[in-house]
């Protein structure tokens, strides 16, 4: 049957696919026929998303990708990919008046450089292949809004997008695309943060125009899109999948 987001045939390298979006896209990736590669820090829950692939022919790896050696070890072991998703990310929230040199390096480390790096390694090594994807999980949270102590996350993400965008001018010439996902808030671990209420979730849900924060299934899907045939003359994009929120 004609399906023109099928990935099957295609390898696919997901960072942060213990969990949230990295392990949704992995699941939803394995049933479109993907062979995948997982990587993620924490063994047992990236054993949990391994569990929940359909298909065979996976692998995984655990690793730290902010230390050089062992994102250098992935790179070093990967076949030839058709695709990347860099999903790992972290939040850290403070207000910009108490936020330290230590506390940017923290986030930029995981959130930037070592996405970056990382696409960069895999470029210079020659494992993505001509005509391939490299799609990074960046957020509305900096290229397009922001909140009170977010400074640090929203300039990540900020740099993620803007770096993809000459990426994608540089490697176009080699028929890699290079895209972003901009979620809104999505029902992940990330959100349950020790200061912020059950109560201040239901309020800040109330205005969503879908009246809700989205899924990590549905951003799966967009990256997905990103990664298949169907987007194949989609490059240098910010495709926002937010719910409506930043129309208000």
């Amino acid at each position: 049957m004609y399906n023109p987001f099928s990935l099957y045939g295609k390898t696919i390298l997901i960072t942060g696919a213990s969990s949230g979006i990295g392990r949704a896209t992995a699941i939803e990736c394995s049933k479109l026929g993907a062979k995948l590669i997982i990587t993620g820090r924490n063994i047992e829950r990236l054993d949990e998303t391994w569990e929940q692939l359909e298909g065979e022919g996976h692998f995984k790896i655990v690793a730290n990708l902010t230390i050089e050696n062992q994102q250098e070890d992935i790179v070093n072991s990967l076949p030839e990919i058709d695709g990347l998703v860099n999903s790992a990310g972290m939040l850290k929230s403070l207000p910009f008046h108490y936020i330290s040199k230590n506390d940017l390096l923290e986030v930029f480390d995981t959130n930037f450089f070592a996405p970056v790096l990382l696409s960069q390694r895999i470029i210079k090594s020659r494992k993505l292949k001509k005509g391939g994807s490299i799609v990074f999980i960046s957020s509305i949270e900096g290229p397009l809004i922001t909140h009170t102590g977010n400074s640090i996350y929203s300039a990540s993400k900020s740099a993620v997008s803007a770096i993809a965008k000459s990426m994608a001018i540089e490697l176009a010439s080699k028929s890699i695309r290079v895209n972003c996902v901009l979620p809104g808030m999505i029902e992940t671990p990330l959100i349950n943060i020790d200061f912020i209420t059950k109560e201040q979730l239901d309020a800040d849900k109330a205005l969503y125009p879908l009246r809700r924060y989205g899924k990590a299934e549905e951003i799966a899907l967009s990256v997905i899109y990103l990664l298949s045939d169907a987007s194949s003359w989609v490059t240098g994009s910010n495709l926002v999948i937010d719910g409506g929120i930043t129309l208000t």
